[in-house]
């Protein structure tokens, strides 16, 4: 069975409000603050996603439980979203990081490259000169 996509944005704000447990105001005040920001049709009707509402409910735990206000709960959302993409980077950057993966090596113009183990580099052959000057005989 197809999961559905947490990130369709399928509800209308009244839909979205009974879900998270909220009233449709107090989504739209949500909205103006940055909150919650949900996707709008072309018409300007907002449509929120199952990431959207769970981000609501979230809000409303923090607010409600935690006595966080809308403030401190913005910092913390932007500061979640911030950690989530860098651990988005780091694993995509994690490979590279492996150095049983990676030597270096000399690439065409003598510069230090990073290349992937089984790989490599491409050099112009007999175009090269090294000149060795005997310092140090």
């Amino acid at each position: 069975m197809e999961q559905p996509d947490v990130d369709e944005p399928v509800f209308l704000i009244s839909a979205a409000a009974e879900l998270a447990g909220m009233h449709a105001q107090t989504l739209r005040q949500y909205d103006r603050l940055g909150l919650v920001v949900p996707r709008r049709r072309p018409g300007g009707g907002r449509r929120y996603s199952l990431r959207d509402v769970a981000t609501l409910r979230e809000i409303q735990r923090m607010s409600q439980d935690e006595g966080i206000n809308l403030a401190g709960i913005k910092r913390i959302l932007h500061l979640s979203h911030e950690v989530q993409r860098l651990e988005r980077e780091v694993e995509r950057l994690r490979p590279r990081a492996d150095t049983g993966s990676r030597i270096f090596t000399t690439g065409p113009t003598g510069n230090v490259v990073i290349v992937e183990r089984g790989r490599r580099v491409r050099r112009d052959e007999g175009r090269a000169v090294v000149v060795w000057t005997g310092i140090g005989e």
